[in-house]
């Protein structure tokens, strides 16, 4: 199979299904943000040396395929082939967040993004997940077929990146830097 086909040189884009759509559509945005987290959380899981999270990693990485692969596909026909995040996803990612919040310091105030390099990487993944969030919400207001739940998944694996971050800074025995207002 050749990597390059030409058929996007025009601007458009082929979706799971017929058709074919501008590249910069909002569907084509949000896929292409949730793609972008998949990239972050394999660098993430690239810096992870020690393996501490590398089994949730691939997990994730595998279940934004999918997630991206629903955005990806409008046609009901498609959509329906599909393996698709759901309820059960979501509970996981609220169990992950629990075990592992459950040996951190509670938090007093607003962190500064950074830490160990794992960390650091961490909350980059965090802030693309955001983006991918905001960018499916607003393909939702497009498009009432979109569901919810993904909304719901990409909100809690936010929340579940940023534990993330703080459980490998605390591993790795490096401080989190609070943030402090800076006074007039």
């Amino acid at each position: 199979m050749k990597i390059y086909t030409r058929t996007g040189d025009d601007g458009t884009t082929g979706l799971l299904g017929p058709g074919r759509v501008p590249k910069h559509a909002t569907r084509v945005e949000a896929y292409g943000c949730v793609d972008e987290l998949n990239a972050a959380l394999g660098a993430a899981r690239a810096l992870d040396e020690a393996g501490w999270l590398r089994a949730e990693l691939t997990t994730l990485q595998g279940r934004l395929f999918q997630l991206g692969a629903e955005l990806a596909a409008p046609d009901p026909g498609a959509l329906g082939a599909l393996e698709r995040i759901g309820d059960d996803d979501v509970a996981t990612l609220e169990r992950w967040i629990d075990r592992l919040d459950s040996e951190l310091a509670p938090l007093t105030s607003f962190l500064l993004p950074g830490g160990s390099r794992l960390g650091a990487q961490l909350h980059v993944a965090r802030t693309v997940c955001r983006r991918a969030e905001r960018r499916v919400v607003a393909l939702r207001q497009e498009e009432a077929a979109v569901e919810p739940r993904l909304v719901r998944y990409l909100n809690r694996l936010a929340d579940l990146i940023f534990v993330m971050a703080r459980w490998c800074n605390m591993r790795a025995g490096v401080a989190e830097t609070e943030w402090k207002p800076a006074r007039r």
